[in-house]
């Protein structure tokens, strides 16, 4: 791939980590805030499935965020774009959508498949 798609990718996988970030830092401030005084115990139940809600998407991010700094050092190694399974490159409309990819698209579906085979 050329320097300057690199970059290009690089400054993507850059931007959708401040974001990320940026969402973690609120989610932190908001629990930081302490706990609403709330009595009615229906109000206590949603406060409580919105938070757990919160904290599932949050640790979705914190592996997604682990996603983007290994695309990241793979910028940096030289073997960024390039399918961790099959050793091909990987299109750039994939990585236009998922930046962190490390898989082509026909292995990633592959990997789907037998997934649901194995039922994960």
């Amino acid at each position: 791939m050329d320097p300057r798609k690199l970059e290009h990718f690089k400054n993507l996988l850059i931007e959708k980590k401040k974001k990320l970030l940026a969402e973690a830092d609120r989610t932190f401030h908001a629990l930081e805030g302490g706990a609403e005084h709330l009595a009615d115990p229906t109000d206590i139940a949603t406060m409580e499935s919105d938070l757990g809600f919160e904290l599932r998407l949050r640790d979705r991010e914190r592996k997604l965020i682990k996603k983007i700094d290994r695309a990241l050092q793979k910028i940096e190694e030289g073997s960024y774009g390039i399918c961790e399974a099959c050793g091909e490159e990987i299109e750039e409309k994939r990585l236009e959508a998922r930046p962190e990819a490390t898989l082509c698209i026909r292995c990633k579906r592959e990997q789907e498949r037998m997934e649901r085979l194995r039922g994960e």
